[in-house]
């Protein structure tokens, strides 16, 4: 037992030790007393009021400008195809020949009806002239006179119906030569030679297509129509009139398309399933770079805010109730907290109608550290990676110039 009591001391007095030094460890090695602690340091952007353009980015499709499609107006066999599939045609260009021979036989036809009627006319017209000078001595009587000038009445009737049938004949044979409407590309033929069509069918035999200009439709929120019209009344934003409304696009791929265009106008009906209208612009297009149904991205200058407030992203922050928020330096140097109405996304910075204004000094690093009412050490913010402006905060700390 008294083994066993031995150890238990041994034990409980190296516990103490132990404590002894641990504690001993956490006394400041050096005797002089710790200073208080600067005020915490943020780095700051001065606001300054610039002319910025207002643009829309939507989402968008190319249509061409005009499309014909190729459809024949008179049946038969179709003998030639005189286009290359995929070409540019002119309006005019003979397209297709289709079997003249029948219209040809009726036009011949037509044509000899016409000189039949045409030579029965001098011989009714000396008739006429005989019978009224007879029936002035009364040789004839007046029932065969107007007779003849039945006669002739019905023969210039023959004639003039002659004439119309040699015209639609004439049309008709025109028509077996199946010519391009419109100047534009042409796609692939629906038919081959051989085929036999009809007059007026509902299959096109080919489509024309022109590209050059190019339409290109995108829809647009009937709401941010409201609003930008807001903002125009109010004056915050100097809207353009319709034709000097530039318009830039962004391929599928995220190039820049070279070419600007202009508004053509917005459609006057707003889709009640989705609530937006069709704004119909338009392009050139020489190169043939954009193809109908192409998605493509429409940037449209809405117009130019002539003081605008952008304040960094980086610089503002949601409240609890989801407010945009920032934190301002005001003349004494304390932190101020401004509920801010951001209106749009430019760049990386947020286009600000209410809460900031030319001169205002707002927090971009350090808002981690500080609070409403604090004051603060403001370092201007450089334009350079942040541990940068970190190492200039760090320097420019008493503390870390003590240690």
């Amino acid at each position: 037992m008294r083994i066993q009591h031995g150890i238990l001391f041994v034990i409980a007095g190296a516990l103490i030790g132990t404590s002894l030094i641990l504690s001993g460890c956490d006394k400041p090695t050096s005797g002089a007393p710790q200073g208080p602690a600067g005020p915490p340091e943020v780095a700051f952007i001065e606001l300054q009021s610039e002319p910025v353009t207002i643009t829309t980015e939507l989402p968008a499709r190319t249509a061409a400008f005009l499309i014909a499609e190729v459809r024949p107006q008179v049946g038969g066999i179709i003998q030639k195809r005189l286009f290359e599939e995929g070409g540019d045609v002119k309006a005019g260009d003979v397209l297709y020949h289709i079997d003249p021979a029948p219209y040809q036989a009726a036009y011949d036809t037509a044509v000899a009806a016409l000189a039949r009627a045409e030579a029965n006319l001098p011989s009714i017209q000396l008739r006429v002239s005989r019978y009224e000078k007879a029936v002035a001595a009364n040789a004839v009587s007046q029932q065969e006179y107007d007779d003849a000038l039945a006669a002739l009445k019905q023969a210039n009737a023959d004639i003039a119906y002659g004439k119309a049938s040699v015209e639609a004949a004439r049309i008709n044979l025109e028509y077996t030569k199946v010519t391009a409407p419109i100047t534009g590309r042409i796609g692939r033929s629906n038919v081959t030679v051989g085929a036999l069509v009809s007059a007026h069918q509902a299959a096109p035999l080919a489509t024309i297509q022109q590209l050059d200009p190019i339409y290109v439709d995108a829809p647009q929120s009937s709401a941010n129509l409201l609003r930008l019209r807001r903002s125009i009344a109010a004056g915050r934003i100097k809207g353009r009139a319709l034709e000097e409304t530039r318009v830039k696009l962004l391929l599928e791929d995220g190039t820049p398309y070279p070419l600007e265009g202009t508004l053509k106008f917005p459609d006057v009906t707003v889709d009640p399933s989705t609530g937006s209208f069709i704004l119909r612009m338009v392009f050139p297009n020489p190169d043939h770079t954009l193809l109908p149904g192409m998605y493509v991205r429409a940037v449209i200058e809405e117009g130019v805010v002539e003081q605008a407030i952008l304040a960094p992203q980086q610089g503002v922050s949601r409240d609890h109730k989801g407010r945009p928020v920032a934190l301002v330096i005001d003349a004494e140097g304390k932190i101020e907290q401004r509920i801010l109405t951001a209106e749009r996304a430019i760049g990386d910075k947020w286009l600000i109608s209410s809460g900031l204004q030319a001169g205002d000094r707002i927090v971009v690093e350090g808002s981690q550290r500080v609070r409403p009412g604090v004051m603060v050490k403001a370092v201007p913010f450089t334009a350079e990676p942040e541990k940068a402006n970190l190492a200039a905060l760090h320097t420019a700390s008493p503390d870390a110039q003590k240690n």
